[in-house]
């Protein structure tokens, strides 16, 4: 039998026992849980959105702090260098050399469209040779006093924006000759082809010829002339067709002044530039060349079939 004396000291020592063995399960907790914090995945594992910002400013980082190009440093004139975009590429933000170095061009020194024809371009092609009568042709000018005039092949004729065009034809026995355009000469006349007045064939070689390569090339040539305007037969405030004559370079554009600004008309294949409601016609026109160069003019009437001199004339080139 047990006295009561060791009852009591057994009930001792299992209390500090299990006190002991709590004391120890809990600090080897403890323990295993600071040495789990201190792995460096484990703040990763907590959740993306905390590791997204961080990758983000590192990419940020490299991308801003790099050895930058040659491109992306500042002109000589000052420009800052460009920032860094959201997604950390400077490629797309970097700016390039003509919005750095090139100036805005102005709008009168844009030409509009040249068209088939251009300058400062050489053609081939062959010349042949047609009966002109009076000069007139396609584009409706009228009888001519000069016949070193000649028609342009369909393609290159392009709507009419051939017409007025002086050029100047090159012969393969080195004769040369400056002809206006007048007419077209429709298929099968070939681009580059020209067919010539017997006037102005008759210059480059003997008409029994009948046909002869050539080369040729846009001039803008010295001139007395000035522009001219026509208004069309049957033109009315409620349909008019305007053609320009005299000019010495080939017409882009022809507009005319209606509610305030200026509107554009088309142009037909007979080289007239048609207001089919009447807006604009008999006020202020503005007629723009292949070089871009603009004349305004005014004061001319409403009258059909009647050529109107302005007194103004296109620059050389």
């Amino acid at each position: 039998m047990k006295t009561a004396r060791q009852a009591a000291r057994q009930r001792r020592q299992r209390r500090r026992l299990v006190l002991g063995t709590t004391l120890a399960v809990t600090t080897v907790g403890v323990l295993a849980y600071l040495v789990l914090g201190s792995f460096p995945g484990r703040e990763a594992e907590a959740g993306h959105a905390a590791s997204t910002p961080l990758a983000t400013n590192q990419v940020r980082t490299t991308t801003t702090t790099g050895t930058p190009s040659a491109s992306a440093a500042p002109s000589a004139t000052g420009t800052p260098k460009p920032k860094p975009s959201a997604s950390g590429k400077t490629s797309a933000a970097r700016p390039s050399a003509t919005t750095t170095s090139r100036p805005p061009r102005k709008a009168s020194t844009t030409p509009p469209s040249v068209g088939r024809i251009r300058p400062n371009n050489t053609y081939t092609g062959v010349a042949t040779a047609y009966e002109a009568a009076d000069g007139n042709g396609a584009c409706l000018f009228g009888p001519s006093d000069d016949l070193m005039i000649a028609a342009m092949n369909t393609t290159d004729y392009e709507t009419s924006r051939a017409c007025g065009a002086y050029v100047l034809v090159r012969a393969a026995n080195g004769k040369s000759i400056t002809v206006r355009i007048t007419n077209e000469c429709p298929l099968p006349c070939a681009p580059g082809q020209l067919d010539l007045s017997q006037q102005a064939f008759a210059k480059l070689a003997d008409l029994k010829v009948g046909r002869i390569p050539i080369t040729w090339q846009l001039l803008s040539p010295s001139t007395t002339d000035t522009i001219s305007i026509r208004y069309k037969t049957g033109s009315s405030p409620h349909w008019c067709g305007i053609q320009a004559i005299g000019h010495r370079n080939p017409v882009a554009r022809l507009e005319v002044r209606a509610g305030g600004a200026w509107r554009q008309l088309p142009r037909t294949e007979y080289n007239y530039f048609i207001s089919a409601d009447g807006s604009g016609c008999g006020g202020s026109i503005r007629v723009t060349d292949i070089y871009g160069e603009q004349v305004t003019l005014t004061g001319i009437a409403l009258r059909p079939n009647v050529l109107q001199p302005t007194g103004v004339q296109f620059a050389r080139r």
